[in-house]
């Protein structure tokens, strides 16, 4: 009898292990995830980053463009200037005059050229969602430029380059912020 007792204390025990042998499986096992979404919100972040230093690349580049342009317009348009003058004068020669009417053509199309790369900076980042929050500090210098290609058309230089001026300290509030 204690035999059959043990045999069957013995079996109810095997039953119970093997039931709860699939239950202790299961809790044993680890759920495994990929990070999907850690790794998505990470890259999502990575990728703004990244967008944001493209801009603040963009950005610090029109700097450079812009002041290596004042630089040089700084020295002409003092001569261009005094050349204007010669030429009102009449003490001008017809070479001169037609040498100051091609670099003035020059200074109006560098112009153009600032303020069409301007317009695409201020395009790029309105329409740009990781850029947009400094858009409000970069909006208008386009028209800055335009205001400085006005003055250039009419003959005013030196007020040209104080429009750009502008323009560029605006550019570099906006990289100040974007830090």
């Amino acid at each position: 009898m204690k035999r059959r007792f043990g045999l069957k204390r013995a079996c109810i025990l095997a039953v119970a292990c093997l039931m709860l042998l699939p239950v202790s499986a299961l809790s044993q096992q680890r759920r495994r995830t990929t990070g999907s979404k850690r790794s998505t919100r990470a890259s999502a972040a990575q990728a703004g980053a990244n967008t944001v230093r493209e801009g603040e690349r963009r950005v610090a580049e029109k700097i450079k463009v812009l002041t290596r342009f004042l630089y040089l317009l700084g020295r002409v348009s003092s001569s261009l200037e005094t050349a204007d003058d010669l030429a009102r004068r009449n003490e001008a020669s017809p070479a001169a005059v037609e040498q100051v009417q091609k670099r003035k053509t020059e200074v109006k199309t560098t112009l153009r050229n600032v303020r069409e790369g301007l317009d695409e900076l201020e395009i790029h980042f309105r329409s740009t969602p990781d850029l947009q929050r400094y858009y409000t500090k970069l909006a208008g210098v386009a028209s800055g430029a335009a205001t400085a290609e006005d003055q250039a058309a009419a003959n005013r230089f030196d007020q040209a380059g104080r429009s750009l001026l502008d323009v560029v300290n605006r550019l570099a509030d906006v990289l100040l912020e974007m830090r």
